[in-house]
């Protein structure tokens, strides 16, 4: 069994310790006299061995105190030295702070008990005052720097919980931190995919008509789409430069689309898909004297609509694409249908991403959405919250 390593402190304060122990020996300073061993090398065994266990104070704390109360109740047959007792106060301290929980505990207790017990003890052998100063010092050599330790013991551990609790509020704190970068790049690449891509979708679509089509006619009317939505994309994208470097507050900045602005949104739809045979329509049912939703609802619901549109242009078959908007008991439908089937002509791909833009929305409104393909048809269907609570949660 290999022994710990004493501490370099522990070991300079024993070898301390014995050094002005032994210059007190050699002028003689004793704390008693008249003992049971009165030769004077008596007093020296129990300080070495004090000397020694003081070496081990931190790495063997329970070890040192046994040890260390056998050499002090030791000195005591012996002239005794008063180096001996000081180090048997560092020992006792020693054993509360750097001990094991459970030993720290009862190492109070325990000299509290035997100062009592000495001190009752010598009253009822001596039947005088002395006997009350014997068990002052005795409190003084042991239930003192034992009460020492502990009340430094608490205050280190809870020093450690404070720092612990620090730790874990400032890993907290990354962790929010982190989540709240993580939801703002979706937030943005939700934005610029759905302000962008139908734009994009349109240029890449007439731009390949105006490729393959030797038509003057059909390649004017081609580059025209593709100049308006060129400019339709530059200006989506000034305004998603501005909601970057608006650092005013959380909100979305002025211009935000909303349900009234799907006119436009089908106008435009109605022109990019004609060359793909498709017709737009818009149903909207809410009623006109409904109250205001709110923002982020407004602006989820067109989001939606807008890249249904989009998705449509890219894929749908020729037919009708019809949009339906409604507003009752609380909650906001959206619903876009859309032929789908075989598809003549260029086409934009897709990459899925508009999909997940759109359920993220709708899901961090606490919405639903749906899409898939049933009976040749495309339906996208996305159910939000009217009630103003949706529009604090976003």
């Amino acid at each position: 069994m290999t022994l710990p390593r004493p501490h370099p402190h522990d070991l300079l304060l024993a070898v301390a310790g014995f050094a002005i122990g032994l210059l007190l020996w050699s002028f003689g300073l004793y704390t008693t006299g008249d003992r049971v061993f009165d030769q004077r090398w008596a007093a020296l065994v129990p300080l070495a061995v004090m000397a020694a266990v003081e070496a081990v104070r931190r790495t063997m704390p329970r070890t040192a105190l046994a040890v260390g109360t056998l050499a002090i109740v030791a000195d005591q047959f012996t002239n005794g030295n008063l180096v001996t007792v000081l180090m048997f106060t560092d020992v006792v301290y020693a054993a509360v702070v750097y001990g094991p929980p459970a030993s720290a505990r009862r190492v109070p207790y325990s000299t509290g008990l035997v100062t009592v017990a000495v001190t009752v003890g010598f009253l009822v052998w001596w039947q005088n005052a002395i006997a009350l100063l014997v068990g002052v010092i005795t409190g003084m050599v042991s239930f003192l720097p034992a009460l020492t330790g502990a009340v430094v013991r608490n205050h280190r551990e809870a020093a450690d919980a404070a720092r612990l609790r620090a730790g874990q509020t400032a890993l907290l704190a990354e962790m929010d931190r982190a989540q709240a970068v993580v939801a703002e790049r979706a937030r943005m690449a939700r934005e610029l995919h759905d302000m962008v891509a139908n734009h994009l979708s349109a240029i890449a679509i007439h731009s390949t008509a105006a490729l393959s089509l030797d038509e003057p006619a059909t390649t004017r009317q081609a580059l025209t789409v593709i100049r308006e939505n060129s400019v339709a994309g530059l200006t989506e994208m000034r305004r998603l430069i501005g909601l970057l470097r608006d650092s005013g507050g959380d909100a979305e900045p002025g211009a935000v689309p909303s349900l009234d602005a799907l006119d436009g949104l089908i106008a435009r739809a109605r022109a990019n898909g004609a060359p793909g045979g498709l017709d737009f329509v818009l149903e909207d049912t809410r009623p006109a004297d409904a109250e205001a939703l709110p923002a982020p609802v407004e602006l989820a619901a067109y989001r939606i609509v807008q890249e249904s549109l989009t998705n449509a242009v890219k894929h749908a078959s020729p037919g009708t694409v019809t949009v339906r908007v409604g507003c009752g008991d609380g909650v906001l439908t959206v619903a876009v249908d859309s032929p789908c089937g075989k598809r003549p002509g260029p086409s934009a791909p897709g990459s899925g991403a508009g999909l997940v833009g759109m359920r993220e929305r709708a899901e961090l409104l606490g919405g639903e959405f749906r899409a898939a393909a049933e009976a040749a048809v495309w339906q996208v269907r996305a159910v939000l919250p009217a009630d103003e609570k949706a529009g604090n949660d976003a």
